[in-house]
């Protein structure tokens, strides 16, 4: 059991009943993986459909007059390149330095309202950011009051139908409303996953209900383990790995994040100045030629090679690739390109590998060409 300080969704006990094991992530106490295990859940999302509770991440509602502006000032997206029932990412930077404080999906709910999506973590951040704005703006941390389940797979949407065709029907990024027991929900075409599927804010009064009738339409739940290892396959950055301190939207090779049309915004001024100069770094993908990983931290050589060229950020056991893969920063300088081949340093034994075209997994599980 996780430590009664930790923060428990509104689905908590009913991760409990499936027998899931807890751990604290976070500051929550989270499903890492249920009865059939992380591979099991794994395929299951790659090859019909699963569901996550992920009412771990924030949501900061953002409303009035000055809303727009505010997020305008705050993240690098343009929002003037979409409209109300639509969803965008964006990042949040550090205005001195362009480290990405966050990594952020907004949902665009309203004329004058928004739902930002911040990571679990880093809400009180975000929650200070937008505040700082100043004009009629409104923030409010809305977390407590809703339950966020995501329903992900080739399946997702005809599984889901089954509980309410609104929602299994949202198209991608787009946001919508839908009713549940009487009860006004919201759902967007968002994911983590690389596969297709929604993202469900139902309010904490039905969420249990709600995450039965998922589980009872033929969805299979699944942890935090299986969300951890699907987003590694499909590339998609994680927080702490991927982006945080030290590093930036262009060293993590997401400079379509960033606006340079739409104005100033925090940390502009450093993420040009770091165009300008070129980055020092940049993100591959490395498939590794057997199934043991190279964990975070790993060195990155060049076959043969006793100087370093990179560092592993996120690495894992594929499991539908059948080996290992790993995503790594390595320096501009080497040029690497997919196909070349590299070594990971794992307690002194190098294990052989190539850079590999990302995505390393493209949707339901056929290998990326």
């Amino acid at each position: 059991m996780a430590p009664e300080a930790d923060r428990r969704t509104v689905l908590y006990d009913s991760h409990v009943a499936l027998g899931a094991k807890i751990v604290g992530f976070g500051g929550w106490s989270m499903p890492l993986s249920y009865s059939e295990g992380t591979i099991a859940e794994h395929r299951a999302c790659r090859t019909a459909a699963v569901a996550f509770d992920v009412s771990h991440l924030g949501t900061v509602r953002v409303s009035g007059s000055g809303a727009f502006a505010a997020l305008q000032a705050a993240f690098t997206n343009d929002l003037g390149k979409i409209s109300v029932g639509r969803a965008q990412y964006t990042h949040l930077l550090d205005p001195v330095d362009a480290s990405v404080q966050d990594d952020i999906i907004v949902w665009w709910v309203g004329p004058e309202s928004f739902d930002v999506m911040p990571n679990a973590s880093n809400t009180d951040r975000v929650v200070s950011a937008l505040s700082g704005t100043g004009g009629e703006v409104r923030v409010a941390d809305v977390t407590a009051e809703r339950a966020v389940i995501a329903v992900q797979g080739p399946r997702a949407r005809a599984l889901l139908a089954s509980v309410s065709p609104a929602a299994a029907s949202v198209g991608r990024f787009r946001v919508e409303t839908f009713d549940f027991a009487g009860v006004t929900c919201t759902v967007a075409g968002t994911g983590y996953t690389g596969e297709d599927g929604v993202e469900c804010a139902v309010p904490v009064e039905v969420a249990v209900d709600f995450w039965n009738a998922v589980l009872g339409a033929g969805i299979t739940p699944a942890g935090l383990g299986a969300r951890d290892t699907l987003r590694l396959e499909a590339a998609l950055p994680l927080h702490g790995h991927e982006l945080g301190p030290g590093i930036t939207s262009l060293q993590a090779g997401l400079g379509w994040v960033v606006s340079r049309t739409k104005g100033d915004f925090r940390g502009r001024a450093a993420l040009e100045a770091e165009r300008a100069a070129g980055v020092a770094r940049r993100l591959i993908g490395i498939s590794l030629d057997g199934r043991q990983p190279a964990r975070e931290g790993a060195t990155v050589h060049l076959p043969g090679g006793a100087d370093g060229v990179g560092v592993v950020s996120s690495g894992n056991f594929s499991p539908m690739l059948d080996h290992a893969i790993a995503l790594a920063f390595v320096d501009a300088a080497s040029a690497l390109v997919p196909g070349d081949a590299v070594e990971c340093d794992v307690r002194g034994r190098r294990l052989a590998g190539h850079v590999a075209a990302l995505p390393f997994v493209a949707k339901h599980g056929a290998p990326a060409a």
